[in-house]
């Protein structure tokens, strides 16, 4: 018998990802090609079969249209994520349909450099639009 078959934490699925609380504001230069880039080293979500933390560095990385994101409402969005299961590589792509639906930018890329679990650390890049020279 697997003693850890039992052993599972609280996992949500992604019905409990708050995009509801994200937040766009006017973007005064939507002719200018500027650079936005977010990071935070506190992003966590849970391994959708063991319900063990994933825990990365996220970064945002877009050139805005017409519209930024209020910050507050993406640190109560990123923060949902905390006891969602889901894969690291769907968590990324994720992050990066809901912003782009929000935001609709020139181009954006979302990068999470995830800590090791079990002896392997994992780097995801998902982008939207043309590629940017920076």
């Amino acid at each position: 018998m697997d003693k850890y078959a039992e052993r599972r934490f609280d996992i949500y699925g992604y019905e409990k990802i708050d995009t509801g609380v994200l937040e766009a504001i006017d973007y005064e230069y939507p002719g200018r090609d500027t650079v936005v880039e977010y990071y935070t080293e506190e992003f966590s979500s849970v391994c959708p079969w063991t319900g063990l933390p994933d825990n990365a560095k996220l970064t945002i990385k877009y050139i805005p249209n017409e519209k930024l994101v209020e910050l507050k409402s993406l640190k109560y969005y990123l923060t949902s994520y905390r006891n969602i299961g889901i894969l690291q590589e769907h968590a990324v792509n994720r992050i990066l349909d809901d912003l782009v639906n929000l935001l609709k930018p020139k181009y954006m890329e979302i990068t999470g450099d995830f800590l090791a679990r079990g002896g392997i650390s994992t780097k995801v890049v998902a982008k939207y639009g043309e590629d940017i020279k920076n």
